[in-house]
């Protein structure tokens, strides 16, 4: 059959809902969910006209606020924003993590890579068992094992020698007044404190977030933590040194290689981290100028390939249906998702360790590449999907499937015109669940990453060619992160700044909020409020009751696996309007945007 008579029969099988069988549905949740769900709150769209900042607790982004209503660009709005969360939200990012920062000065866009890195006594057996079997996922994530050389303070003082405007020291006290005066306990945090399961095993964690009978402490409850807040107190007058050595650092130290799953990590490790200043990647699609992280990222690349595999696909009429995404339109995007992470999971990796196909990155984004790539996508699903040739380079083996978990997003512009898409992480819920209190002795602290284990534990594939993912000494893990910021072609004003947490699915909330918003012209709150949907290279996966069953139907009528499940994004969202800004922060977190 050719290509056009084939699409053409998909339309009718569809409508009529006569396309052969398939498949039952898997009902393996899997482990692709980076944290539990709490519930779906309705948000109303936010306007502005100067500034705003979007922020996944509503402290969080009342601190950056008020830096941007003081004069501060968007850069010293992101460090008082992340040191807020970092008290508030312990269980996504914080100082003991890891960020990616885009950041637009109104003439070049850079990224700031704040990764964390492999010890230097680490090894690609890491997460490898004495019977040469990969280490149980959990097992790895909690103690000391899982922890990488935290990077977020250096990216934000990097970024901030070359783009703030007020006193880096001013930038912490939100954080430092909050932490000693106490903060309210939210409803997201009491439910995911409540349903963690290895938090409460570790002594002063539990000592810190939970009462006296090993119950989460209500929601309502004011939890201080002068631990953190001198910490900070100490970061705010000495700059990062003062967490990369002395005191603090070796308390780090001391909690990763004393715990039950001692880590590798040394004080050599942190005095020797240095955060880099990266070129942004930058990719046309449609009349949109779309830039993102590149390498170690996942984020930008992957999501690209896939808008750019719909542009030589036939259209569908009706991408939207009854206000969700269609079959007929989510078949096409999962089946360009599924040829995306098979290439993702061939070739992306640390750039310093591992080559880009054909020597540059862009060889994944190339028109004749996608084309051909493209073709592959048929009237009903492929059985699988594999890695695509785009250039020569280092023979590899796909990574196999494994868990990639939480992060958090700050998205700002400010009044001068810089913005800011920073997506930030400690990796599982709760990190690796080590509290460090910065050798204070006091209540409270910060949680440390378990950001080793979004390496392939696995270093080798079955054929014994290696992983390009695999634990090295030194370095950055592979990550999906997406911030995002993009322009119109014509005149290069910026236009959006977006990303979201969510494991691997951050690449498909990403690409959602960009196509509702910029292709099929939802606003912003519309465009986060969405149903989720993906596929990260089997099944499709649909957010539970949030699809009509017909959908579902369908996909399984044209060859698809389905899962339903909770899909918790966390995107914040900032689109240009005539009069300025509006904004739209995720329904299913505490997210809120602020701003004037």
């Amino acid at each position: 059959m050719k290509r056009g008579a084939a699409w053409a029969a998909v339309a009718l099988c569809t409508a009529l809902g006569a396309c052969a069988p398939a498949p039952p549905a898997s009902t393996d949740n899997g482990s692709l969910q980076p944290e539990a769900p709490s519930g779906f709150a309705a948000r109303r769209l936010w306007h502005g006209q100067r500034f705003a900042v979007g922020a996944a607790n509503p402290l969080a982004a009342d601190a950056g606020s008020r830096v941007l209503q003081a004069g501060g660009s968007a850069i010293d709005a992101a460090v008082a924003v992340q040191m807020v969360l970092t008290l508030v939200e312990p269980q996504s990012s914080g100082i003991g993590g890891g960020t990616f920062i885009l950041h637009w000065d109104g003439q070049r866009v850079d990224a700031f890579d704040g990764r964390e890195t492999a010890p230097a006594q680490a090894d690609e057996r890491l997460f490898v068992q004495a019977d040469g079997q990969p280490l149980p996922f959990m097992q790895a994530v909690v103690g000391g094992r899982s922890v990488g050389v935290p990077g977020t303070l250096r990216a934000l003082e990097l970024a901030h020698a070359r783009h703030g405007k007020l006193p880096w020291a001013r930038l912490f006290e939100p954080a430092i007044a909050l932490a000693q005066q106490g903060f309210v306990v939210s409803p997201r945090l009491h439910r995911l404190l409540e349903v963690d399961p290895a938090l409460r095993l570790q002594r002063n964690a539990a000592a810190f977030y939970y009462d006296a009978d090993g119950k989460a402490w209500p929601v309502g409850h004011r939890l201080k933590n002068p631990a953190l807040a001198a910490v900070l107190r100490q970061i705010a007058q000495h700059g990062s040194e003062a967490f990369y050595r002395g005191p603090i650092a070796r308390d780090l130290v001391h909690r990763v290689r004393t715990a039950a799953n001692p880590g590798r990590l040394d004080e050599a490790d942190l005095a020797s981290y240095r955060a880099l200043r990266r070129d942004a990647l930058c990719t046309d699609w449609r009349r949109y100028r779309v830039c993102g992280f590149p390498p170690p990222s996942s984020g930008h690349l992957t999501m690209m390939q896939i808008l750019l595999m719909l542009q030589h696909v036939p259209a569908v009429a009706s991408p939207l249906r009854d206000g969700v995404p269609s079959a007929p339109w989510l078949h096409v995007y999962t089946e360009a998702a599924r040829l995306a992470f098979a290439d993702r999971d061939q070739y992306i990796a640390d750039p310093a360790f591992v080559g880009a196909p054909a020597g540059r990155w862009g060889s994944l984004l190339d028109d004749a590449y996608l084309r051909g790539r493209a073709a592959l996508i048929g009237p009903t699903s492929m059985p699988s999907a594999n890695a695509g040739r785009p250039g020569a380079g280092e023979a590899l083996a796909p990574q196999p499937s494994q868990p990639e978990h939480g992060t958090s997003q700050i998205s700002i512009v400010d009044a001068q015109g810089q913005a800011v898409a920073m997506t930030t992480t400690i990796e599982s819920a709760f990190g690796s669940r080590l509290l460090a209190d910065g050798g204070t002795g006091l209540p409270g602290g910060y949680l440390l990453n378990n950001e080793l284990t979004d390496f392939s534990f696995a270093p080798t594939g079955a054929d014994g060619l290696p992983i390009a993912n695999r634990v090295q000494p030194g370095k950055r893990p592979r990550s999906s992160m997406t911030p995002t910021l993009v322009f119109d072609t014509g005149g290069g004003r910026l236009l959006a700044s977006a990303g979201s947490p969510g494991g691997a699915l951050i690449i498909h909330y990403t690409a959602k909020a960009l196509i509702a918003s910029l292709e099929w012209g939802l606003d912003a709150q519309q465009a986060v409020a969405l149903p989720n949907f993906g596929s990260v290279g089997g099944p499709v996966l649909l957010e539970r009751d949030r699809f009509p069953a017909a959908t579902a139907d369908l996909l399984r009528a044209l060859g698809h696996r389905v899962q339903e499940r909770e899909m918790t994004s966390g995107l914040e969202v900032l689109l240009r309007t005539r009069a300025g800004w509006s904004g739209g922060s995720d329904p299913r977190r505490e997210g809120v945007v602020r701003g004037q």
